[in-house]
């Protein structure tokens, strides 16, 4: 059986991993259990990028909420009547937690009534069986797989099957839903559920969507990789009147959504994730007048926030546009400094929408180059020159890194000297040693220079003495001549002579 723990630990990314820990933590902590769901555990198993992490509880989640929120968690979406909230977790990772539950149908068609249950009838209930398999995060069970309506082989069959012959006619907005899986996973739909869907298809289940639901589905659009795609199929089955009435003769902007497209895949490869449901929801109604597109809107039910943001995208869109095309940011660090405050997901409207060559060009620095090498300061090379951290050591990361966007800094030596001026480090004087070793060398060399002056047969020169100044060579010193030391023979000879000399008496010397 795989290790699927192991698989999450492996392909999570850090922010995602802190996020599931931190969950794990707070329902422990609370005596709930708690497991991963839906999309998390789909994309795990098939192999696609996880977007985003849905929790279940068997229980109430709001405490656990709540502390999320203290650690720096932000609610995105709140429905306190399915305990059900959309949550952007600590680190920017997106997800949601809700309570386990079961919705009872009187008859098809008709609005569920809400029980609370386990996650085994949480699993049952839901639409798709690819959307029906949990991982246990609890100590007791951590890493079992609970599968009840066997999607791992719809998975392996790449195919959407449908869990229930009413699915459509209890919820037609997974008319919707079930298109935008098939693009994103390039799977087709099981042969029944495709005969459930063009039965509901031709009930016109898909001419009384819910407004609400429809703007849910629309804003997801933002998280898929090919959204002009889904847009087709929704457009090709005659889904796309339920936004609006007149996009179905006036169509999405096609061309706009694939340059967006190219800008977000810029950004993931450079590690940034825009969150893109505005931009899209802004292609998707680029060729309605202004207040059919309002009337899209209002017909989505989006909140205040969300109609915010869309109402400020091009004008502060243009905002940042004239600045990157101005005198202000003509320098790196002030182009870099700049488009640190500017939202990722502006940035690649930008290069959709406007296609500016010069703001492009600072974009794709900031991308390719500045955010890389803000990534890579090197702290280590400061800890080893023995700088403490502290308001000191920011602030020499901070000089080295303007440094760096002058173009500076770029080898490894012209680095480890700027930290040492930028530090205050001097280097240290040349060793004695290195000094004896030169004169070494310098006497060594000169010795060899006067053996093969004497070889060629000229006059010898005196090897100058170690340490001497200026390591000359010095003419040979005249030696004192001394006598040549008499023979042994003559010595004797002479000194018998002295003796009888010395032996003669003083009277008998003098001759008169």
């Amino acid at each position: 059986m795989p290790d699927y723990m192991f698989l999450l630990e492996s392909r999570l990314s850090p922010e995602q991993r802190a996020a599931l820990v931190r969950v794990q933590e707070l329902a422990r902590a609370q005596d709930s259990n708690v497991y991963l769901t839906g999309g998390a555990v789909r994309d795990l198993i098939s192999g696609m990028p996880i977007r985003d992490l849905d929790f279940t509880i068997e229980g109430n989640p709001l405490r656990i909420v709540r502390e999320l929120e203290k650690g720096g968690a932000r609610v995105v979406t709140e429905n306190e009547q399915l305990r059900h909230y959309e949550i952007i977790f600590a680190g920017d990772a997106d997800g949601s937690i809700s309570a386990a539950r079961d919705d009872f149908y009187e008859r098809p068609g008709a609005k569920p009534e809400v029980r609370w249950s386990t996650v085994m009838e949480d699993l049952r209930r839901r639409d798709f069986s690819l959307n029906a398999i949990a991982i246990s995060l609890n100590p007791a069970s951590r890493g079992l797989l609970l599968d009840p309506t066997n999607g791992l082989a719809d998975l392996e069959k790449r195919e959407v099957r449908s869990l229930s012959i009413h699915a459509f006619t209890n919820q037609p907005i997974r008319l919707m839903r079930i298109l935008r899986y098939c693009v994103r996973m390039d799977f087709k739909q099981e042969s029944r559920t495709q005969e459930w869907f063009d039965l509901a298809m031709g009930r016109g289940l898909h001419e009384r969507l819910d407004g609400r639901a429809v703007g849910r589905e629309v804003l997801a659009l933002g998280r898929e990789d090919n959204p002009g795609g889904v847009l087709k199929q929704w457009e090709s089955h005659g889904l796309v009147a339920a936004i609006h009435p007149n996009l179905p003769r006036r169509h999405p902007d096609y061309e706009g959504l694939t340059r967006l497209h190219r800008s977000r895949e810029a950004f993931l490869s450079a590690g940034v994730r825009p969150r893109l449901a505005t931009a899209v929801t802004y292609f998707l109604l680029a060729r309605l007048k202004d207040r059919e597109a309002a009337a899209a809107l209002r017909t989505m039910e989006f909140s205040g926030k969300e109609m915010a943001a869309y109402g400020d995208l091009v004008p502060e869109t243009e905002k940042a546009l004239k600045t990157l095309k101005g005198r202000r940011t003509n320098a790196p660090k002030d182009a870099y400094f700049y488009l640190v405050t500017v939202p990722p997901e502006r940035l690649a409207f930008l290069q959709a929408e406007y296609g500016n060559s010069k703001a492009g060009a600072k974009i794709r620095n900031y991308l390719q180059k500045w955010r890389p090498m803000r990534a890579s300061l090197p702290m280590a090379e400061l800890d080893a020159l023995g700088v403490p951290r502290g308001p000191k050591f920011d602030k020499i990361l901070e000089d080295f890194f303007e440094a760096q966007l002058r173009g500076k800094g770029r080898d490894p030596l012209e680095r480890t000297k700027i930290l040492k001026r930028l530090a205050g480090i001097k280097d240290e004087p040349k060793k004695k040693i290195e000094e004896k070793k030169k004169s070494k060398q310098k006497h060594k060399a000169a010795i060899m220079s006067a053996q093969a002056a004497a070889e060629a047969g000229k006059a010898p020169l005196a090897a100058p003495a170690e340490g001497s100044k200026g390591g000359k060579l010095q003419p040979p010193k005249a030696e004192a001549t001394k006598p040549p030391a008499p023979s042994a023979a003559k010595a004797k000879a002479r000194a018998a002579g002295k003796t009888a000399q010395r032996s003669k008496p003083a009277g008998k010397s003098r001759k008169r």
